[in-house]
């Protein structure tokens, strides 16, 4: 199985864990997972955190944006729609198994790295220490989305920021020590070098996302609609599994690029 793993000469020097790996996780015992909008978190790692979850780890999805932005009618309430997508990714993270949900309600489509994102990615790390973070791959070539990009590097930062004394020092005067997480896992990565396998928790995956239901148009092909479209979807993340996980002779996976702070 081993065998089957690309090699990645260019970092076969460094740390050992950046090496290509089908080997999971322990099971963390806290999870921090950070999407740009919601149903980000779920396409990401939902099989993932759902394994955990079910391992008696304490998962927590955090979810940058409001999504006001995600539909394709132009007559859509913003308003409502936000409070939908609030609403949906409750009930997503309890089919995923999650103890918490966190919103920052940056509004979506306007996502700007800042400093003062990068201390609130922090701060979420130092309250919440997390075994392992999870998030968008920002260095994905051809990420179109400027959301995605800025999460991404803003969690990235923010888990370097929480691990030393000296960033945001007024967090550490209000009672925030510095925490080091173990791992950081980026989804959607072009050059994986780790694989989670989710035969066991795919069809959770699938649930969750299909109570996205304001996303039913824009990124299920109409699945809230029509039974044959529902299906399509469900093949479609089933096929995406099962080419994440062959590179690792899994026959369901999900894929990433893994970091050590």
């Amino acid at each position: 199985m081993a065998g089957c793993i690309p090699r990645l000469a260019a970092v076969t020097n460094l740390h050992p864990e950046l090496r290509p790996s089908a080997e999971p996780l322990a099971i963390p015992e806290r999870v921090l997972a950070i999407g740009a909008h919601p149903d980000d978190v779920e396409f990401g790692a939902a099989g993932t955190l759902a394994k955990w979850a079910d391992a008696g780890a304490e998962v927590t999805i955090a979810v940058v944006t409001d999504g006001s932005k995600g539909t394709w009618d132009p007559a859509a309430d913003p308003a409502l729609l936000v409070a939908t997508r609030r609403s949906e990714q409750r009930s997503a993270a309890a089919v995923i198994g999650a103890a918490g949900v966190r919103f920052a309600e940056h509004i979506d489509g306007e996502l700007e790295y800042s400093m003062d994102l990068r201390a609130e990615m922090c701060r979420w790390i130092r309250e919440l220490r997390p075994d392992v973070v999870l998030t968008h791959d920002p260095w994905q070539r051809y990420q179109l989305h400027p959301d995605h990009r800025v999460t991404g590097i803003a969690v990235a930062d923010g888990v370097v920021a929480a691990r030393d004394h000296h960033f945001f020092p007024a967090q550490a005067a209000s009672g925030l020590a510095p925490h080091r997480p173990g791992a950081l896992l980026l989804w959607s990565a072009d050059e994986p070098n780790h694989w989670e396998e989710v035969s066991s928790s795919l069809e959770r995956k699938i649930e969750a996302l299909l109570l996205h239901e304001s996303q039913s148009v824009t990124t299920m092909g109409g699945a809230a609609a029509e039974a044959g479209a529902r299906q399509a979807f469900a093949d479609r993340i089933r096929s995406r599994a099962a080419d994440a996980g062959a590179p690792a002779g899994l026959s369901a996976a999900e894929a990433f690029r893994r970091l050590t702070p």
